[in-house]
C-alpha cells in the first residue's frame, strides 16, 4: 500500500515534487491542481465503459475491464512518470484517493519510483478551494469606467511591492463583449477556482490585496460567492478618466483585430445597445471609423457600470476621499498616485 498524506501535506510537498493526475483527460480539463501533469489510466471513452460496467454486472467485472485496458500501457506509463519525477520522487491523486491512484502508485514504487498519494483525492482538494474563500480578506477593490486601465495600473501597483490577483488573467477575459479578443479559450469555473486559490494560498494574507472591480461573472467564469461578498464590501478606490482619453486606449487595445471579431463584439450586445446604436456601430466599424465604435459601445458601458447601486458605491468613494481623477493615461504615475492616497486615506488597512 502506498503512503497516502492529506491535501495540506500534498500542497507543501508538491512545492518540491511534481504532481500526477491520473483522472481520464475530459475530468482533467474541467479542472486540475495548478502545475499538476495528466497521465489519464483512461481515456474518457474507457472510462464510461468502465462505469456502465460498474453498475451494470458490478466491482469485480469493472476492474476486470480496466486491467484489461491498463494493462498493454504499464511499461509507458512509468516512462512517463520517469520523466517529470525529481529525484524519483512524485505525487499522485485521482478523483476520491481511491482505486486509480493507489493502483498507478503501486506501479511506480513497483519500478522504483517513490510515489505518494493524496488523500481523498481531488476531491479534498476541491473542499479546499471552496473553504479558502471564506477566509477574511483585506481586499482593496480597483474600479473605473471600461477603458480606465485599470488592469495595466493594478499590474504597476503589484510592481511597487503591492499584493494583486488578476482575475481577468485567470479568467482568459476582459469582462466586455470585447474582452475575449486576444485570449486563450476560457477554463471552467471551476478551473478558475482553483487558479484564484492557489494564487491566495501564496500570498499574505494579513496584508492588503488588490483586485480589480469586476461584474459577478467575468466572460463565462464566475467569481466564487464568498469571495465576491467581500469584494462588494471592501473599500473601493475608483480612478476617473476622461472618454476621450479611455477611447485611445480602447483603440490601441483592440484596432488591430479584424471587423469581423469587431463585429461579432457588437453584435452579442446589440439587445442592450438598441437596433439604432447597433446599425450606427455596424457603419462605422465597415467604413474604418473605430474611434465612432468605441464612443458609441463606451456610452452604454458607462451606463451599465454607472448603474444605481455602484452609483451608491462610487458616492461613497467620494465622501471617503477614495476618489482620484486621473488626466493621462499612464499606469505608472496613475499606480502611484492610487498607492498615495491609499496610504493616507486607509493608512492601516492590511499595509504591505
Amino acid at each position: 500500500m502506498s503512503p497516502s498524506i492529506p491535501i495540506s501535506e500534498f500542497l507543501e510537498a508538491a512545492r518540491q515534487l511534481p504532481i500526477i493526475d491520473v483522472r481520464s483527460p475530459a475530468e482533467f480539463e474541467k479542472g486540475h491542481i495548478p502545475g499538476a501533469f495528466n497521465i489519464p489510466l483512461f481515456s474518457n471513452e474507457e472510462r464510461a465503459r468502465i462505469g456502465t460496467s460498474y453498475k451494470q454486472q458490478g466491482k469485480d467485472p469493472a476492474v476486470l475491464l480496466g486491467l484489461e485496458i491498463v494493462g498493454p500501457r504499464l511499461a509507458s506509463f512509468v516512462k512517463q512518470a520517469a520523466v517529470l519525477t525529481r529525484e524519483k520522487k512524485v505525487l499522485v491523486h485521482c478523483w476520491r484517493g481511491g482505486m486509480r491512484s493507489s493502483s498507478f502508485a503501486w506501479l511506480l514504487n513497483t519500478s522504483g519510483i517513490e510515489a505518494v498519494t493524496l488523500r481523498g483525492g481531488y476531491k479534498a482538494y476541491r473542499h479546499l478551494v471552496q473553504k479558502s474563500f471564506e477566509k477574511k480578506l483585506n481586499l482593496i477593490v480597483l474600479g473605473g469606467e471600461t477603458g480606465s486601465g485599470k488592469t495595466d495600473i493594478l499590474k504597476q501597483i503589484a510592481l511597487r511591492g503591492e499584493q494583486m490577483l488578476d482575475l481577468e488573467g485567470f479568467a482568459h477575459h476582459k469582462g466586455s463583449s470585447f474582452g475575449a479578443l486576444g485570449q486563450l479559450p476560457q477554463p471552467s469555473s471551476e478551473a478558475f477556482e482553483n487558479h484564484l486559490s492557489d494564487a491566495l494560498r501564496k500570498l499574505d494574507t494579513s496584508k492588503r490585496i488588490w483586485v480589480e472591480d469586476e461584474s459577478r461573472s467575468i466572460g463565462r467564469v464566475f467569481i466564487p460567492d464568498p469571495f465576491w461578498i467581500q469584494m462588494k464590501t471592501a473599500p473601493l478606490i475608483c480612478i476617473e478618466l476622461s472618454k476621450n482619453v479611455r477611447i485611445g486606449r480602447l483603440l490601441a487595445e483592440y484596432g488591430l483585430f479584424s471587423k469581423q471579431e469587431l463585429e461579432a463584439a457588437v453584435l452579442r450586445i446589440q439587445k442592450r445597445l438598441g437596433g439604432l446604436a447597433t446599425k450606427q456601430c455596424l457603419e462605422a466599424l465597415a467604413a474604418g471609423e473605430l474611434g465612432v465604435v468605441a464612443d458609441i459601445t463606451l456610452t452604454y458601458y458607462d451606463k451599465a457600470y454607472n448603474h444605481s447601486a455602484l452609483k451608491n458605491k462610487k458616492e461613497e468613494a467620494k465622501t471617503l476621499g477614495y476618489f482620484i481623477a486621473l488626466s493621462e493615461d499612464k499606469p505608472d504615475s496613475g499606480a502611484e498616485k492610487i498607492i498615495e492616497l491609499v496610504n493616507h486615506q486607509i493608512p492601516d488597512y492590511g499595509k504591505t
